[in-house]
């Protein structure tokens, strides 16, 4: 059974959570990316209650959780401090057993993963790049600059405003497929879900773009443009993930290119990757037993040093 409540963190964000499982059992804790909610889990809490402390935080700006206003409110840093905060309430001394985590929930916890690799044991990562090969895509890859075009009118102040707009027609074309229609796992109950998640609120997500360094130069800009990335690196101490970590990918995705999983064991040396060769972005509404079962095994894996 899934319940909800709300955790105060010291740094005075609020995380509204979804949960199951008994407090004390390890941890898994649940990360959704843009433009979702804690509520696409709830399968997965449901399936690992049973043996589990399950968690899935509405992350910072989204839904009933805090909504800061700034930009500099969802900075990584600050995100990343949340999950810490977050693991450290639900796990007291000891690590979540796994952080599992799509889309931009998968980008923060690339970051935790980094910084903390003490609070996880296990990393289990679903269509979300690793910041060292998204940075180098977005400087190099013609088709992944294409495909990531969308994030610079989610960086724009009026993008919440606009998103809104005729009962959320734009969000929802989030959703579509190649041919335009909405999929079929969008049921009107769903949708209904979605929007009444996005009617509590939608600048906090967008937020998480016009704080990203990362974001694709535009066609046409110069290197002194604002934002472009084509100077920028990172140290490598900030892409090392040290801990076992397994990656489920969606082949058909739109926007994020398959080239963003090739060179990964450079800085993921105890790495597995999985392929869906017929799911997209949307891997958790499409197959939730291939997520669930890919999951079950990788926490049955023994932990090997």
């Amino acid at each position: 059974m899934v319940s909800v409540c709300m955790h105060s963190l010291p740094n005075g964000i609020n995380l509204e959570c979804r949960s199951s499982g008994r407090a004390g059992r390890p941890l898994l804790l649940f990360l959704h990316g843009f433009p979702e909610g804690a509520f696409i889990w709830d399968e997965l809490l449901e399936q690992f209650g049973g043996s589990h402390r399950c968690v899935a935080p509405n992350l910072r700006g989204y839904g009933r959780s805090s909504q800061p206003e700034d930009v500099s409110d969802y900075r990584a840093k600050l995100l990343v401090d949340d999950l810490k905060s977050l693991i450290t309430l639900e796990s007291p001394g000891q690590p979540a057993a796994c952080v599992i985590a799509h889309d931009w929930g998968g980008a923060v916890a690339w970051g935790l993963a980094n910084r903390h690799p003490n609070l996880l044991e296990r990393l289990f990562i679903l269509n979300s790049p690793h910041p060292g090969t998204f940075l180098r895509e977005l400087q190099r890859n013609p088709r992944q600059q294409a495909a990531s075009q969308y994030m610079h009118f989610l960086r724009r102040p009026d993008a919440p405003r606009l998103l809104a707009e005729n009962d959320w027609q734009r969000m929802l074309g989030f959703f579509q497929t190649p041919q335009g229609d909405m999929p079929a796992w969008m049921t009107p109950g769903l949708e209904a879900q979605y929007k009444r998640h996005w009617n509590l609120g939608v600048h906090g997500a967008c937020m998480y773009y016009a704080a990203s360094p990362l974001a694709p130069p535009r066609p046409g800009d110069g290197e002194d443009a604002p934002h472009d990335i084509r100077g920028l690196t990172l140290p490598p101490e900030m892409l090392n993930i040290p801990m076992p970590t397994r990656i489920l990918w969606g082949d058909q995705d739109l926007a994020l290119q398959p080239a963003l999983l090739e060179g990964l064991e450079q800085w993921v040396p105890r790495l597995q990757v999985e392929h869906v060769s017929d799911a997209s972005h949307w891997l958790v509404h499409e197959q939730p037993q291939a997520v669930i079962r890919t999951l079950q095994d990788f926490l049955a894996e023994p932990a090997k040093k």
